[in-house]
This record gives structure tokens, sequence and C-alpha cells, in this order.
């Protein structure tokens, strides 16, 4: 038996095509940077809305940061929560950012169910 590959055909366009409009070479000029969005809609750096909202996303990269080290190593939440003698539906909370978290409940779980070390930093802005 032999397997043969052909290359597809290929599409002509059809006699009523017609081609998209160019863009205007102008307009980027409508587009905003992130921290434009962010100062419009959040507030200001500074404000208490954008304090609040910048606390908040460190605490959702947290659990981002945790949930990608543990699919990374092949872990559910349940296999997680056994090797460091937790509740899955803790690891869940943690993961989505509902449950605040304890350093050393985060060595914990860093340590023991990840295998891994906990490395903290204090950075300058």
């Amino acid at each position: 038996m032999e397997i043969v590959f052909r290359k597809k055909p290929k599409k002509r366009l059809k006699k009523n095509y017609q081609k998209p409009p160019k863009l205007k070479k102008n307009m980027n000029k409508n587009l905003k940077s992130l921290d434009q969005i962010i100062d419009t809609q959040i507030g200001e750096l500074g404000s208490i809305e954008r304090s609040e909202f910048e606390e908040g996303y460190e605490t959702f990269k947290l659990g981002q940061t945790l949930k990608e080290a543990r699919i990374a190593r092949g872990l559910t939440q349940e296999k997680l929560a056994k090797k460091c003698g937790m509740d899955r539906h803790y690891i869940s909370k943690v993961e989505n950012d509902v449950k605040e978290i304890k350093i050393s409940t985060l060595q914990k779980i860093i340590e023991l169910g990840l295998d891994a070390k906990l490395q903290i930093a204090i950075l300058n802005d």
C-alpha cells in the first residue's frame, strides 16, 4: 500500500471579491496604553482606588504563580493538597484569590507540595 500526499489546490478568489480598505496611517493616535486605560477606569497612581487595585493584582499574581507551578509539575489541586496536608478547597481558594495566605502556609505549600524553595525579595520601585 502506498500513501501519496498531494498539495491542496490553491483557492481562487471569486470574481466579486473586493480587497479590504487600506487602514489610515493615523489610526494609532486613538490607541491607549494599558496604563492609560487603568488611569481612566481605576484611578491615577497614588489614589486609594488605584492602590487597592494594585494590591489585589499582586495577590492575584501569587495565586496564578502557584497554579502555574502546580500544573507544570503535573499535580492536581487534590494531589498538591495531600502532599502538604491541606484541603483541596483551600488550595483552590488560594489559587483563585479568594483566600489570603500566611507566609508560613505559602512556604509549606511550596516546599512540601511543590518541592521548591520560597524566596522573598524587597524591591525598590
